[in-house]
Parts: structure tokens; C-alpha cells; sequence
């Protein structure tokens, strides 16, 4: 009977450390400064069909692609949306949220996460919290479910400007990254059902001081991939537990002499797009020069590694 309570106090001491997500350097297979990506802060990337799209907070009538060429990416016009008005606003967070409101323009749907499927393309709109559906022509309509005031009942999306911040679809549903304060993740059915879920937090992240964030999703061999922006991290997290398996930290990368930007109060990473080839994370620079030629404000788009062994 000793040893047996003994063992068991051991396994009981034990399992949070074997739950602990292991977090490594993410290795660079290669950098991108994006060109024609100055003014547009990428907000969303996405593989469609073997294209690489992409989308921005600062044109919500644009549908982009990134191509590559010789070693370089361009931004290049991939669709013009049309037909997508104005949709009716979500219930109001709170009252300072809804003041706020007013001051911010109807117009400006400031599109953050960008998902697709053999269908449609799918954008998710912060400012309404709601998700346009894009057929192939370019013509856009709002999907018919509202999402976000169960979301609000429970306590997220809270503020302005840091509400719904990435999107994936994965199989039948979609999954909505909520930025901060707190963040979290939304499970919307394809019946409408809503479904909220808190991230459980990974030991090894560093956020440094500032708020813990969720700001890119991608769905990818069976799990779900997040990016974390202020610990410069991406994490691939088991479904349905969502508990991470592993992250990569990546900010050296990003902070080395050569891509850091002028500005380096919060992390940048906006974007991330997963498929055989690796991670692929751009920043939103909000038009802030790099350090080394404060005149270049292109955007910067990092490939890592998986990490070894993990495929």
C-alpha cells in the first residue's frame, strides 16, 4: 500500500510537467521584404488552392496575393470585392465601446483573418464582428450568423479594436481568434451554434509584461495553429483540448538587426498561413519603417521550420 501511494503521489506530481509544451527557437527557411505592402499593414494570410492570399486592415475592397519571383514577394491584386454593404452592428460591448463607435467611420471594416475553402473565401471583419462570404467573381455577403454577442455575454471582445482578430475554417465550422482582454477562441457550427473557449496558457511563452494575445489562426494536419504576437510565438494546439503541443519562438528573428522596425513596443506577427512547407507569419508594420532604412515600410513575411521531428 506504500509504495502504491507513493507512486501515485509521484504520477500526480509529475503530469503537469509532462503536460508542459515545449518551446524552441523556430528556425528561418527564409525572409520576405513583401513589396507593394507599404500603407497596407497585412492583417490576414491564407493557402488557397496553393496561392498565397492576403488581406488589409487598411482596404477592405481587396482580396491580395503574394507571389513569388526570383527570391522576392510581390503583393498583387487577387480580387475586387463588390456588393458587400454595411451590415447591422452587433450588440454593443459596453457603453464606451458603443462611444467610441461614433467617432469610426461605418465604412472601414478593417478585415483581420482571411480563410477559405473550394467554395468561397471567407473574411472576418473586426469592426463588426461578423464574416463576409467571397465567391470567386468577388461578390460578398455577409454570412447570416451573429456570433459575437454570446461571445460578449461571456466577457470577450471587449474593446475596440481588439476584438476579432483571425479566422480559419476548419472542416464544417470556423474558428474565430479573439484578440485580448482576455483572448480567446469562438467555435461557430455550421448551424449557427457558438461555442467559447479560454486558451489554456503555456508555460514556456514569454509575453513580457504586455497583454496576452491571440492574433492569427490557421487549421493544419489535424490541429490548430495560433499565433501568439506579443510573446512572438506560434503554437500548434491539440483539438479538442487545445492544449499545445508545441511553439516556436521566433522573436530573435524578428528583432534581429536586420528586420527589426524603428518601433518595437508590441510584437507585429498579423498573419500565418501553415501548410507541407513550413509557417509562414507576416507583420504588420502599421507603416513603420525598419530600423536599418527607416524610408523601407514594407511588410515582413517570415517562413520557419517545423520543428524536428514534428512531422
Amino acid at each position: 500500500m506504500i509504495k502504491c501511494s507513493l507512486f501515485s503521489v509521484v504520477c500526480i506530481l509529475l503530469s503537469p510537467l509532462l503536460a508542459i509544451a515545449e518551446v524552441s527557437p523556430a528556425k528561418l527557411q527564409a525572409s520576405y521584404w513583401v513589396d507593394n505592402s507599404e500603407g497596407l499593414d497585412i492583417s490576414g494570410l491564407s493557402f488557397c488552392a496553393d496561392n498565397l492570399l492576403a488581406i488589409s486592415d487598411k482596404n477592405s475592397a481587396e482580396v491580395y496575393m503574394l507571389k513569388f519571383r526570383g527570391g522576392d514577394a510581390h503583393l498583387v491584386s487577387h480580387l475586387q470585392l463588390t456588393g458587400l454593404e454595411i451590415p447591422e452592428h452587433d450588440e454593443p460591448g459596453n457603453l464606451w465601446v458603443a462611444f467610441k463607435e461614433l467617432f469610426r467611420s461605418a465604412n472601414e471594416l478593417d478585415f483581420e483573418g482571411v480563410s477559405c475553402d473550394e467554395d468561397a473565401i471567407y473574411l472576418v471583419s473586426e469592426h463588426y464582428n461578423r464574416i463576409a462570404v467571397v465567391d470567386g467573381q468577388g461578390d460578398a455577403t455577409w454570412q447570416e450568423h451573429l456570433w459575437s454577442p454570446i461571445a460578449k455575454s461571456q466577457g470577450y471582445l471587449q474593446k475596440t479594436n481588439a476584438s476579432s482578430e483571425g479566422l480559419v475554417k476548419a472542416g464544417d465550422s470556423f474558428w474565430v481568434a479573439m484578440e485580448r482582454e482576455p483572448r480567446g477562441l469562438l467555435k461557430l457550427s455550421p448551424n449557427g451554434e457558438v461555442k467559447v473557449f479560454a486558451l489554456p496558457k503555456v508555460a514556456g511563452l514569454d509575453f513580457a509584461g504586455r497583454s496576452e494575445d491571440l492574433t492569427g489562426l490557421d487549421y493544419y494536419d489535424g490541429a490548430l495553429f495560433t499565433l501568439e504576437r506579443n510573446a512572438h510565438a506560434v503554437c500548434r494546439r491539440i483539438l479538442p483540448s487545445l492544449e499545445a503541443e508545441w511553439c516556436l519562438d521566433y522573436r530573435a528573428l524578428e528583432e534581429s538587426p536586420e528586420r527589426v522596425y524603428e518601433e518595437t513596443r508590441y510584437g507585429k506577427g498579423e498573419g500565418l498561413a501553415v501548410n507541407e512547407r513550413g509557417i509562414f507569419v507576416v507583420l504588420d508594420n502599421n507603416n513603420v519603417g525598419r530600423s536599418m532604412a527607416p524610408d523601407d515600410r514594407r511588410a515582413l513575411l517570415l517562413h520557419l521550420a517545423f520543428p524536428d521531428d514534428s512531422q
